[in-house]
């Protein structure tokens, strides 16, 4: 609140002090007039008694108005404020797993997009992103308890990946002349690294930044039967221009397969709001990687034109999803890993993904060289997260930035074998905005 300088009102050889407040609220004219009301009734009065037994009555309340009205601005100013700054704010998310606190954090920008995360699985429960109207939407699937993420059927809701995302053959490949057996937990496959993989760890987490929180975790040698040490950081950073940001590092002590991901999983619509089949999705990618009836790839590359799989302009999600097609079959709907028409490991969008219902828009930027487009195909309406909302067949997407599936077992593929003395980085970003 500022004070400006007096400017005198004269009539005849009275005078009154206009005194001007500068304030946020509406009400300021109210309380401009009330003070020059007070000021000329003191001066008009000041010789009868009576008005002014009066007189300080009406200052006494008009004082006590006034008082009120510039708490309730400076209040509204406040909670203006509290609205515009990035914070993170921790809490316990209620239980303990192998022995380690289980923590709840919340990060805000200064936009107003708010994500909830923890750290069993560095994995995101919640995500707010304003839709076209201005209302917030939560835009992924999860849970509100740990509990619930422990018996879930879905196991991989809103995780980080690793230590290998995605499936690699026969839970088995051959590094430097040894062979190494994984868990299999997926088809007679090692999917998203074994049954114990990142996902069913509980990280180190702290604070790097008012809107950034730093996860970490060391992969001792052979966890879920991968070779060597794996020191693992992520940065989960919601930035002012409405990104969720993911950086990632790694290094190891031996020669190791490393291809880490996210797998949130969307439904621009909001969470639990039916299907995700009228979103409109692009792919920058002009090939694709075709599977067995397991998923695993031939090692092919294939050409998408003229094939369910091009989304090298928008289209529908549900567009062709039902034609006759081997290899939707194989997937029951959509989940492949699309090539990147990319040459370098420089950022670059991957994908473009909007709802017409909220005109939430979704964009995906990533250093890596393929994207796994899955289309919630094993979700089937038994599952219910939060508010008690049912998670239905294909009610929900994932896109998974990546190497290659398999690529330990394909010689064709980009190499995802991290040595000692190298750093694995990466870094993936979903921008939203409205249209």
């Amino acid at each position: 609140m500022r004070k400006n300088n007096e400017n005198r009102w004269w009539k005849g050889k009275h005078h009154v002090n206009r005194v001007q407040i500068k304030t946020v609220s509406r009400l300021e004219p109210f309380i401009q007039i009330d003070l020059i009301k007070f000021r000329i009734f003191t001066s008009l009065n000041q010789t009868n008694p009576n008005n002014m037994k009066n007189l300080k009555l009406i200052g006494f309340f008009s004082l006590i108005a006034i008082s009120g009205w510039l708490s309730a601005c400076g209040n509204k100013a406040s909670e203006s404020t509290e609205q515009e700054e990035a914070v993170v704010k921790e809490q316990s998310f209620g239980n303990t797993f192998k022995g380690k606190e289980v923590q709840l954090f919340e990060i805000k920008n200064a936009k107003g997009l708010k994500m909830k995360v923890t750290n069993f699985g560095a994995r995101v429960t919640e995500l707010w992103v304003p839709d076209k109207n201005g209302n917030p939407v939560d835009i992924v699937l999860g849970f509100n308890t740990l509990d619930e993420y422990l018996n879930s059927s879905e196991k991989y809701i809103g995780a980080s990946i690793g230590r290998y995302g995605n499936r690699i053959a026969n839970g088995e490949f051959t590094l430097n002349d040894v062979v190494y057996k994984l868990p299999i937990n997926n088809n007679g496959q090692t999917l998203h690294g074994g049954p114990g993989g990142f996902d069913w760890v509980v990280w180190d987490a702290q604070k790097v930044a008012d809107n950034s929180i730093e996860f970490s975790y060391k992969s001792p040698d052979g966890e879920e039967g991968f070779p060597g040490e794996l020191l693992v950081k992520m940065v989960y950073t919601l930035t002012d221009e409405n990104e969720f940001k993911v950086t990632y590092e790694a290094e190891t002590d031996q020669a190791t397969p490393v291809n880490l991901t996210h797998h949130s999983f969307f439904n621009l619509n909001g969470a639990g709001e039916g299907t995700i089949l009228n979103h409109e999705l692009q792919l920058n990618a002009s090939k694709y990687t075709p599977v067995n009836g397991v998923l695993i790839p031939t090692g092919e590359i294939l050409e998408v034109a003229g094939t369910p799989f091009d989304f090298t302009s928008s289209t529908e999600i549900g567009a062709r999803i039902e034609n006759e097609n081997e290899q939707l079959g194989f997937g029951g709907g959509y989940d492949h890993n699309w090539v990147l028409d990319k040459s370098s490991n420089d950022l670059t969008q991957a994908a473009v993904v909007s709802s017409p219902q909220t005109g939430i828009k979704m964009e995906v930027w990533t250093t890596e060289p393929a994207i796994q487009f899955y289309s919630g195909n094993f979700l089937d309406g038994t599952i219910h997260g939060k508010e008690g909302k049912s998670y239905d067949f294909r009610g929900a997407f994932c896109l998974e930035t990546q190497h290659y599936p398999d690529s330990p077992n394909q010689p064709n593929f980009p190499s995802t074998i991290l040595n000692p003395g190298e750093k694995y980085e990466q870094t993936c970003i979903y921008k939203f905005d409205v249209e």
